[in-house]
Formats: structure tokens, C-alpha cells, sequence
């Protein structure tokens, strides 16, 4: 009789290795059936605190298993603090969180939709928290681009099994994203109801300063422009320093004139550009705004390959085999100038280098685009391309 089939929350797929980069470790985690079970494994290992920031939260099995794992950890005693994005997770309610908050879970949303809800911000309402974190105990952190929702599971599991990346990180780089976490929690607090807990407002007096500068291998970028460690800066100076190869998974890669400038340039230094993206977004007009661009990189000597399985939603980019970033950000305006993101960034060859291989395994599955085939597209679509790229920056 053939064993029956563990569920997607209780297997142990082996992920990659861990890689000890000076005070921390790290691994990359792949798709969410390495990922998931991982995050609950730690959820379920808390001894005091678990902090999560998801930008969707899906009202189906994924996001009801977490919901739950949380619980039962805020029963045990354990502190657990959610943030979650009002459009992000548009499909579930309030009502959602209220097994958590019965348990003595704390939740917060991220500027709500609706006027009659004291954190209301009209002004706000573009600016959206695309973060993905999991901090448990202030010593083991996870980001990347998975969501908790149905999407990432596999398609035998009945989920999309969209392509993501997500890194879990032990050690003092884990201690920044929990300043992170909390730095955002407290100004939601400012515009909660009045019955928060007393001394909500507070941050604890352990959190790790955010300095300006990275002090180690491991360390986290954010944004938005006026945030620490910005991850614009950040990326620009990585790409004009590149040497021999820069490599980007973007699922949203829509790069302004000046990283497009940036690449071009990096070619021209005799540098390898490549640049994973999907074949059919999620989001059609993204797709097609990313479609109008193909034809200015390719010119200039970028090679771009669409990935043609299921969603590619990765935020991954390996320059020179010797750094690597994982995390939310995606090359375009709403990252640049609307979103609370967060990533990742690793100075490690054995890291980068771990990371770029799987990156080459993803690139033998796509289809590397030809600058002459592309031109020979519709016209009908090229106008389509142009009109959504005019408007990439009202969405």
C-alpha cells in the first residue's frame, strides 16, 4: 500500500546549505515548499517572541495554517505581533485575526482602505508595506518574495508554484530586521484605537541600531528613499561596480533611466547582464510595460530570458559571483517611491556563487529572447506595450 501523503506543512524538503558569513549564517530557500514548512518549523521553535510583516495574506489554506500556528503560539505565551497590508491581503477581513487576537496576538494594518477606521490616511493610501518578514525570538529572520498565500504552493498541493526566493538568516542580521519590524509597528501606532495595550507605542530597549552603513557581510536594505541602507543606492552602487557579471531575477523589472543606464554601461565594460523575468505576470499591465523595454535592453547588450513555467515572482540579484540580494524589492517606480520594502544583501563568494547556480538552472528552462525575433512582434501589441509603460507610474 503506497504511505499516504503528508501534507505541504509537515514535509521536510531538505533545502540548500547554510553558509556561515561572519557572525551569521545564511540559506536560500526556495519556492514554498522549502520555505514554508521552514517558517512554520521556527513558529512552532519561538520561546518568546514572533514577529511577522506579510504584504498578502491569502484567506485560503496558506494563510489560514499560519494564522493558526500563530495562535497557538500566542496561547502558549509567547509574543506575537503581526502587521499585514490592507490591499495586499484585500481578501480576508478583520474577522481573520480575531482567533489571534483572542489568543493575546497583537495585529496592525497597514494604512486600511476604509475611511471609518481611525488609521486612515488618504493622503497615504499609495504608500503600501510590500515586506516579507518572519522574526522569531530576535535571532532567526526570513524574507524574500513569498507571500502566505496559495499561489506558492505546489501545483500538487493545489497551489500555482510560483518561482520565488526567500533567504533565512541566524544572527545579528536577524536582529536588524526585528528593528525594522518594530520601527514600522510603532508609527502605525501613533493612528491606532485608543484600547491598544499601554506602552504599545514603545519600542523595546534591546533593538539593534540601524546604523547607516553596514558593519558586517550580512545586512539588511530598505526602503523607502529616506530609510537606512537604502536599497536604490544600494543596487546602483552594486551594478557600477560590477566587473564580470551582473545576474537579476525581477518579476515587476521595470528599471528607471538610470539603472537602465547603469546596465548599458556595465556592458560596455565588457560586463555579462542577464536578466530573468516572467512570461506572463500576474498583473497583465506590468507585463506589458515590462515588454516595452525589452527591445532598448536587448539593443544594448543585456540578455533577457523569460522564464515560461509557472509566475516567476523573484527579487534576486548575484553581482560577480561574490554578492548576492534577496528580498521584496522589485526594479520599479512603486518600489523606488511607494512601497516599504526589505531585502537582504550577502558579501560572501560561496553564497553568490550557490545562488547564481540555481539562477543558471532557472535560465535553461527560459527562453532567451533574440533582439530580431522581438521586433517582428504585432504592432497592435507594440502600441499596447507603450500605453502601459506611459502609465507605469500611476500604478
Amino acid at each position: 500500500m503506497t504511505p499516504a501523503k503528508r501534507p505541504w506543512w509537515a514535509r521536510t524538503e531538505a533545502p540548500g546549505p547554510w553558509f556561515k558569513v561572519g557572525s551569521d549564517e545564511v540559506r536560500l530557500l526556495r519556492d514554498g515548499v522549502e520555505a514554508f514548512p521552514a517558517m512554520l518549523a521556527a513558529i512552532a521553535a519561538a520561546k518568546r517572541e514572533i514577529l511577522l510583516e506579510m504584504y498578502w495574506v491569502g484567506s485560503d489554506a496558506v494563510g489560514i495554517k499560519f494564522r493558526e500556528a500563530l495562535t497557538d503560539r500566542a496561547r502558549d505565551g509567547i509574543t506575537v505581533r503581526v502587521i499585514y497590508d490592507a490591499i495586499g491581503s484585500l481578501s480576508i477581513t478583520p474577522s481573520f485575526w480575531d482567533p489571534l487576537v483572542r489568543a493575546g496576538g497583537e495585529v496592525r494594518e497597514y494604512h486600511p482602505l476604509s475611511p471609518l477606521k481611525p488609521a486612515f490616511e488618504l493622503a497615504r493610501i499609495e504608500q503600501r508595506d510590500h515586506r516579507k518578514i518572519l522574526v522569531v525570538d530576535g535571532v532567526r529572520g526570513f524574507t524574500g518574495g513569498l507571500n502566505l498565500a496559495r499561489a506558492w504552493l505546489p501545483l500538487e498541493d493545489g497551489g500555482d508554484a510560483w518561482r520565488d526566493d526567500m533567504i533565512e538568516v541566524i544572527g545579528y542580521a536577524t536582529a536588524e530586521l526585528r528593528t525594522l519590524f518594530y520601527k514600522t509597528w510603532r508609527r502605525m501606532g501613533f493612528r491606532r484605537l485608543p484600547q491598544d495595550p499601554l506602552g504599545s507605542l514603545a519600542l523595546p530597549d534591546d533593538l539593534v541600531p540601524l546604523s547607516k552603513r553596514p558593519t558586517g557581510k550580512v545586512f539588511v536594505l530598505a526602503s523607502l528613499r529616506r530609510s537606512k541602507r537604502n536599497l536604490r543606492r544600494e543596487y546602483l552602487a552594486r551594478l557600477n561596480r560590477a566587473t564580470r557579471s551582473i545576474d537579476i531575477a525581477n518579476s515587476y523589472f521595470i528599471p528607471d533611466r538610470a539603472v537602465r543606464n547603469t546596465l548599458y554601461r556595465a556592458v560596455l565594460r565588457g560586463v555579462r547582464v542577464r536578466v530573468l523575468v516572467p512570461s506572463k505576470s500576474d498583473v497583465a499591465i506590468v507585463q506589458f510595460a515590462l515588454e516595452a523595454m525589452y527591445e532598448a535592453l536587448l539593443r544594448n547588450g543585456v540578455e533577457i530570458f523569460s522564464f515560461s513555467g509557472p509566475m516567476m515572482h523573484a527579487k534576486t540579484a548575484i553581482i560577480d559571483d561574490r554578492f548576492a540580494t534577496i528580498g521584496s524589492y522589485n526594479l520599479d517606480e512603486r518600489s523606488q517611491t511607494k512601497n516599504l520594502e526589505v531585502n537582504i544583501g550577502v558579501e560572501d563568494d560561496a553564497f553568490a556563487t550557490y545562488v547564481r547556480r540555481w539562477f543558471d538552472r532557472d535560465i535553461e528552462t527560459a527562453t532567451h529572447l533574440d533582439l530580431y525575433e522581438w521586433r517582428a512582434r504585432p504592432i497592435v501589441r507594440r502600441g499596447i506595450e507603450y500605453m502601459a509603460y506611459a502609465l507605469r507610474k500611476l500604478w
